[in-house]
C-alpha cells in the first residue's frame, strides 16, 4: 500500500450544529433530486451544499454551484461551524445496519493514502471512470481545494490485526455517531495517539489497495496533484499528495457485496420463447413462470446456486421469467468474445450478460443507461410501474444477476483489468461529512 499519514482534518463543531446527523450525506453520485432537496431542508450547514450545491439560474463560469460551495466552506470555517483538528489524526469509523434480514458492522478508518496513478503502483482500481463525472470534481476540487468524500479502499488482512489495534484503542472511548437516511449508525473516533499511528502505518506498508468506491474522486485527486504540479505549488509535504480514504480489510466480517440488477432500456421487447430461442445455444434456459413476484423465487435460487453464470430474465410481453445458466458452448464463445479479458473477468456474472447475452446475442450495444437497482422489490417495483423516467413505459428486459465478490475485485484488478459498470454495490455507502481533509 501506498504510505499512510495522520491529517488534520476538518469536523463540524456540535455546539454550532447540534446532531451530526443533520449535516451529513450520502455520496453525491447516489443522490437523487428529491433526497437532495431533504438534505438541503435539513440543515442549513448540511454537507449537501458542498458535494452537491444546486445549479440556478443565470449561473455562468464564474457564479455557479462549484462557487457557491466554496462560500459554503469558507463561511463555515470563518464561523466555528467546522473547526480543525488540533493534531494529526487517523479516524477509526465503524457502521452498523442491516442487510437481508442480517446485522453488521463494517470496521475502518480514515487517512490520508499518498497518490499514485492506476498502474504505476499497488493500488488497484476496478471499476470503469468517465470523463464527465472526472471533470465536474476536478472543479469541485479546484473551488474548495478540500477532499470532501472519502476513498474507500480494500486491503488485505487475513485476520484483521490492523483494524483490532485500533478498535482495542477506542473500546473505552465515546464516539461522534450519526444515523444516515437509511437508518445506518455511523460511529468515529479520532486517534491522535502517536504511536497507534504509527504501528498502523507500518502494519499496512507494504500491502495493496483495492478501490472499492471512489474511483472518480480518487483519479480527480491525481488530477488535481498533477495541475498543483504544473503550476509550481505541489511540494513534497503538500497535503494534495493524499487523498482521504477509508481503509477496511477485505476479511472484514461487515464487508459486503449487494448485487446490482438491470432494468434494461433501449432493448426491443421479447417473448419469453423468442429469448430462449437468441439463448438456446449457449446457455441451458428453464421457463420460471409469469409475474413479477417470481423475482424472489429468482434471485433466492440464483444466490443459493452462487453461480456467476445463472442469470434471471423478465420478459414484458409475456409477462415471464427465464432462468438462464451459461454452458460449455458458452464458456467457449464468452473467452471467444472477450478474448481481450482474463478467464477471471470472462467468468463474472456481470460480464456475461453485458457482452454475451446483451452485446453479442441480442446485437445491442451503446444502449440508454440501465436503471440499476440493488434490492428485489425493486426490481417488483419497476416491472410493475415501468419506467418512471419515460412516462411509465415497461421495461423491454429486466435482469437478476449475482454480484462480484471481493475476491473477484482482488483478481480482476491484479490483471489490471477494470470490471463492466456497476459490477459492485458496497453497502452502506460512507458518509461525507464527518471528517473534511482540507488541501492547503
Amino acid at each position: 500500500m501506498p504510505q499512510i499519514q495522520a491529517i488534520r482534518g476538518l469536523r463540524y463543531d456540535l455546539g454550532h450544529v447540534g446532531s451530526l446527523s443533520d449535516v451529513v450525506a450520502p455520496p453525491y453520485d447516489v443522490i437523487g433530486p428529491e433526497l437532495q432537496d431533504q438534505l438541503y431542508k435539513k440543515h442549513p450547514a448540511n454537507t449537501i451544499r458542498l458535494i452537491l450545491n444546486r445549479e440556478e439560474p443565470g449561473d455562468d463560469d464564474s457564479q455557479n454551484r462549484y462557487a457557491r460551495a466554496e462560500r459554503f466552506l469558507k463561511t463555515w470555517i470563518r464561523e466555528g461551524v467546522l473547526t480543525q483538528e488540533s493534531d494529526p489524526a487517523i479516524y477509526v469509523y465503524h457502521q452498523e445496519f442491516e442487510a437481508e434480514g442480517t446485522r453488521y458492522v463494517r470496521h475502518g478508518f480514515m487517512a490520508g493514502v499518498k497518490l499514485v496513478r492506476f498502474g504505476e503502483g499497488n493500488v488497484y482500481p476496478h471499476e470503469e471512470t468517465h470523463s464527465s463525472a472526472k471533470a465536474d470534481r476536478l472543479k469541485l476540487f479546484n473551488a474548495t481545494k478540500t477532499n470532501l468524500s472519502q476513498i474507500f479502499g480494500l486491503y488485505p488482512d487475513p485476520e484483521n490485526k490492523t483494524q483490532k489495534l485500533l478498535d482495542d484503542y477506542v473500546i473505552d472511548k465515546t464516539p461522534l455517531v450519526a444515523t444516515d437516511h437509511l437508518g445506518v449508525v455511523h460511529r468515529l473516533w479520532p486517534v491522535t495517539d502517536l504511536q497507534i499511528v504509527s504501528q498502523v502505518t507500518t502494519a499496512i506498508a507494504d500491502a495493496p489497495m483495492y478501490v472499492a468506491d471512489g474511483h472518480h474522486r480518487y483519479e480527480t485527486a491525481c488530477n488535481y496533484k498533477d495541475q498543483l504540479a504544473e503550476s509550481g505549488e505541489l511540494t513534497p509535504v503538500h497535503p494534495a499528495n493524499y487523498v482521504l480514504t477509508m481503509l477496511v480489510s477485505m476479511s472484514d466480517q461487515g464487508m459486503i457485496v449487494l448485487p446490482t440488477h438491470r432494468m434494461f432500456r433501449g432493448l426491443t421487447a421479447m417473448k419469453s420463447d423468442d429469448l430462449t430461442a437468441k439463448l438456446a445455444d449457449y446457455f441451458d434456459t428453464t421457463i420460471v413462470g409469469q409475474g413479477a413476484e417470481l423475482a424472489d423465487t429468482i434471485w433466492t435460487d440464483i444466490a443459493t446456486s452462487d453461480n456467476q453464470g445463472q442469470i434471471g430474465f423478465y420478459c414484458p410481453v409475456d409477462d415471464t421469467w427465464v432462468m438462464a445458466a451459461i454452458n460449455e458452448a458458452g464458456e467457449a464463445k464468452m473467452a471467444e468474445v472477450a478474448s481481450e479479458h482474463s478467464a477471471d473477468w470472462q467468468g463474472l456474472g456481470v460480464s456475461i450478460l453485458h457482452r454475451l447475452v446483451i452485446e453479442t446475442l441480442l446485437g445491442a450495444k451503446d444502449l440508454p443507461k440501465a436503471n440499476y437497482v440493488h434490492q428485489v422489490s425493486e426490481v417488483v417495483e419497476g416491472i410493475q410501474q415501468g419506467d418512471s423516467e419515460n412516462g411509465g413505459q415497461a421495461y423491454p428486459l429486466a435482469a437478476i444477476v449475482m454480484p462480484a465478490t471481493i475476491d473477484h475485485i482482488r483478481s480482476i484488478s491484479e490483471h489490471g483489468e477494470r470490471m463492466p459498470a456497476k459490477s459492485t454495490y458496497f453497502y452502506p455507502k460512507l458518509l461525507s461529512g464527518l471528517v473534511f481533509n482540507p488541501l492547503t
